[in-house]
């Protein structure tokens, strides 16, 4: 339904949400612009949640995202969808934050970074202050940096901060192979891990077709080009959000399934190994930035790393990944200093 609470219902939140009570049938979704809303779109499917709360600082937006959105329940599941206030979000399970500015063509996702920090600096307050409990899935770009953003800020546990981080990247790389290879895309095992942007690494030295190395499975098919083929696919997935950007103006259904995908995993405690940004202690010699990494995500959010393999090329390219971030942090940080103690 696309009804604004009254307040009488925000009052009888308020009081649950005292207790860090968290509804496990409830998410919410800041910003209804293109990724927001094919996200609510795709979660509206799922039947994972049966309460969806629409925040966008234009309320007119939300309202209308909800009221269209509501009218494709009678072909899913029962689902109450309404724009809301901070109020109405702080029982959910998961709020996923979208609100950002957009990539426009040729901008890389750093360059949004300064527009962005300053945008949280106005959201992830009004969280914390209503005792959200719940986990905290970053969107916004440039969604690793934006996620350590978003740590500083609020002051929650890493494990209840994370990042949509590579998952996206990851299935594109999955889906390319797939069709080289003319191969089930789902029996493609590898990763894209580091910056979700220019300076991502295609984890060649783990990938796997249902466990059989990736070369043998190539010569299998008749491919033998291995160097000029991996060149050539990992630039096609790192290529991809510019190729479509150049053509319809944004990207937002990809992302949107990666987002239902990270929910799934942590409404039903499947323990997925997703890509997704966390804080770097020390893993291959990285520390405080938050990366894209394979992870366990459960009901808790983020559980822990996995060590995958890596070559190397693939390490001394983790950490380039790394600097290139730390770079623009440090042109940050003083925003993120500001900002931690509100």
């Amino acid at each position: 339904m696309c009804t604004e609470n009254n307040t009488e219902n925000k009052e009888v939140k308020s009081k649950i949400n005292k207790n860090g009570t968290v509804n496990n049938r409830k998410v919410a979704i800041i910003g209804c612009g293109f990724v927001g809303s094919a996200s609510a779109f795709a979660l509206m499917q799922s039947a994972l949640f049966t309460e969806m709360v629409l925040l966008d600082a234009n309320e007119e937006k939300a309202i209308g995202e909800a009221y269209d959105i509501s009218h494709g329940i009678p072909f899913t599941r029962p689902m109450q969808i309404y724009a809301g206030s901070y109020d109405d979000i702080a029982d959910a399970a998961i709020i996923i934050i979208t609100a950002g500015a957009n990539q426009k063509p040729e901008e890389t996702r750093l360059d949004l970074v300064h527009k962005n920090i300053a945008i949280f600096r106005s959201i992830i307050p009004e969280i914390v202050k209503r005792n959200f409990a719940g986990i905290l899935l970053v969107v916004a770009n440039p969604v690793d940096i934006l996620t350590y953003a978003a740590l500083k800020i609020s002051g929650y546990p890493e494990h209840r901060v994370i990042g949509s981080g590579t998952v996206l990247d990851s299935a594109r790389l999955k889906a390319i192979l797939g069709q080289h290879l003319s191969v089930d895309s789902r029996s493609v095992h590898a990763f894209i891990v580091g910056e979700h942007g220019d300076s991502e690494i295609a984890a060649w030295s783990s990938a796997n077709i249902s466990g059989i190395p990736l070369d043998d499975f190539c010569e299998m098919r008749g491919h033998y080009n291995h160097v000029e083929s991996t060149e050539r696919i990992a630039e096609e997935v790192r290529r991809s959000a510019y190729e479509i950007i150049s053509r319809k103006g944004a990207t937002y259904y990809g992302i949107a399934m990666s987002v239902k995908r990270i929910c799934e995993a942590i409404i039903r405690d499947e323990k997925s190994i997703l890509p997704i940004s966390t804080m770097m202690h020390g893993e291959y010699g990285i520390d405080d930035v938050v990366l894209s990494m394979p992870c366990i995500v459960g009901k808790d959010g983020y559980e822990t790393k996995v060590p995958i393999t890596l070559d190397q090329d693939e390490v001394t390219a983790l950490h380039e990944s790394a600097a290139t971030l730390k770079k623009v942090l440090d042109e940050a940080l003083h925003a993120v200093d500001n900002i931690k103690d509100m």
